[in-house]
């Protein structure tokens, strides 16, 4: 008998609802944790529901972000519903949560970052810059099969690193498909140019503060003003991310080079720009270089990334490159992910929830390599099943707090950078599944790909990507790059 799919939907909301309602009523004792006021609670139950709503995917994650800051808003913060505010004889029920401070979170200089990319990457596509960029980059790497799937690898991680992986992917399988049709029907080759393109791209991403989200999400909590105000700018994350994504990348090649070997030695691209240069693709070719230039040289001008993604916004606008109706398209989904996510932890440190969290649970007599550890690898395996955007905004707030409290004892290991930082490459590389990521759907969507050879190929570069990133960001964080 068939599974009902509305019934299991109305089932899991019905769960992720019960469950955060029973901790929003039960008794202080329940918690264990003394001292707890009743708009802890009612943010510890918000935190709950969020973590089972991305868990069960019940609604799109982004809804369920969406729902958790009007939560907030209504439930804990200072303009919150009168029976929220006060009990019956007028006292407070707690520090409520400034609903300003709720509300800036749709507009956190990260959010800005990410609009001045997604419009960068939206006038790269009405520009054709992208396909010329990509036939140009493609063309180094010859005809020889091995390095055209080198080829595919370098150049869709590095479109990755400024434009949305899924476009990227998108692009990216849209010039394979011919070659993946004409390849022989008996040889593995085909298998491993369609994988390069969602390793590739979930590698690439790792690259740049606005390669995914992840990376904004800890960027946000360790340079907080108010927080570790550790002052990691993009340029300083290239610094030390690139050279870890290109290692990856080569040995990504290598692993599919030996697992997907090629029976025909020779591959010709046929990579078409149909769209005719105008004078306004002059200006976004500019404005593109000016702006990486600037990300990355944000050391040296003084302007950081957040002030410099307004730059293509302005420009791209005034030119009319970028319409009314593009700004229409904005991935308005991802912005509001990363907003709910931002909230939670304004809530958690507004509340006064964080600083009980860290008086409660002896975070700081817990080994430190044990948690850095123990985190990622619960993040990695999350992150193959929900969103990475998800798993970032559910592990980020928390590990933070537990950071803060074990400075110390994680100085050793890198600091906080390596556990907050250790998240992000966690999701990266979480690619298992055709669900794990859109690129590895869009992947397996061509069907040349069986889910074996996608588990034992994500398997392998999660295990690696693991390794050397804490490996780097250990090194990075004991020696003061990070």
């Amino acid at each position: 008998m068939e599974r009902n799919p509305f019934g299991v939907k109305v089932m899991k909301l019905l769960f992720a609802i019960a469950i955060p309602l029973f901790f929003w009523i039960a008794p202080p004792s329940v918690y264990g944790l003394p001292g707890l006021t009743p708009v802890e609670y009612r943010v510890l139950a918000i935190f709950v529901f969020a973590a089972l709503m991305w868990l069960f995917d019940a609604v799109p994650a982004w809804t369920t972000s969406l729902v958790v800051v009007v939560l907030l808003l209504f439930c804990t913060s200072d303009s919150a519903l009168w029976f929220f505010q006060t009990d019956a004889a007028g006292n407070r029920f707690g520090n409520l949560i400034s609903n300003t401070a709720l509300l800036h979170c749709f507009a956190d200089p990260t959010i800005m970052l990410f609009i001045g990319g997604f419009i960068i990457a939206i006038a790269a596509t009405k520009s054709g810059l992208d396909v010329k960029l990509a036939k140009v980059m493609l063309m180094p790497f010859g005809t020889k099969s091995e390095n055209v799937l080198l080829g595919f690898i370098l150049v869709t991680a590095l479109f990755s690193m400024f434009i949305s992986n899924t476009a990227t992917a998108a692009m990216m399988l849209t010039f394979l498909a011919p070659v993946l049709s004409a390849l022989p029907a008996d040889g593995k080759g085909k298998v491993g140019l369609a994988l390069a393109i969602p390793v590739g791209a979930n590698i690439g991403g790792m690259g740049t503060p606005i390669g995914t989200p992840p990376n904004a999400i800890a960027l946000k909590f360790l340079n907080d003003p108010e927080g570790m105000n550790m002052g990691i700018g993009f340029g300083r994350w290239m610094m030390v991310m690139v050279p870890l994504t290109l290692v990856l990348l080569f040995i990504a090649w290598m692993v599919l080079k030996r697992l997907f070997p090629f029976t025909q030695k020779e591959i010709h691209l046929q990579i078409e720009a149909e769209h005719r240069h105008s004078w306004k693709d002059t200006v976004v070719f500019v404005t593109f270089g000016v702006t990486i230039l600037l990300w990355v040289t944000d050391a040296v001008t003084g302007v950081n990334a957040n002030v410099v993604a307004m730059l293509p916004v302005a420009v791209l606008c005034m030119a009319g490159v970028i319409t009314k109706r593009d700004l229409e398209q904005l991935s308005w989904s991802i912005l509001w992910m990363i907003a709910g996510a931002f909230a939670l932890g304004v809530a958690m440190k507004e509340s006064g929830l964080a600083s009980h969290l860290i008086e409660a649970v002896p975070f700081a007599s817990w080994s430190p390599l044990l948690v850095i550890i123990g985190s990622g690898l619960l993040c990695y395996l999350m992150a193959n099943f929900i969103s990475h955007t998800a798993t970032a905004a559910l592990f980020i707030p928390i590990l933070s707090i537990a950071g803060s409290s074990m400075a110390g004892q994680l100085a050793a290991f890198g600091g906080v950078s390596t556990l907050l930082i250790g998240v992000a490459i966690c999701s990266s590389v979480a690619m298992v599944l055709p669900i794990s990521t859109p690129p590895n759907a869009l992947a397996d969507a061509t069907g040349f790909i069986q889910q074996k050879y996608m588990v034992k190929t994500g398997l392998i570069m999660g295990c690696v990507g693991l390794l050397l990133g804490y490996m780097v960001l250990i090194f990075c964080g004991v020696n003061g790059i990070f």
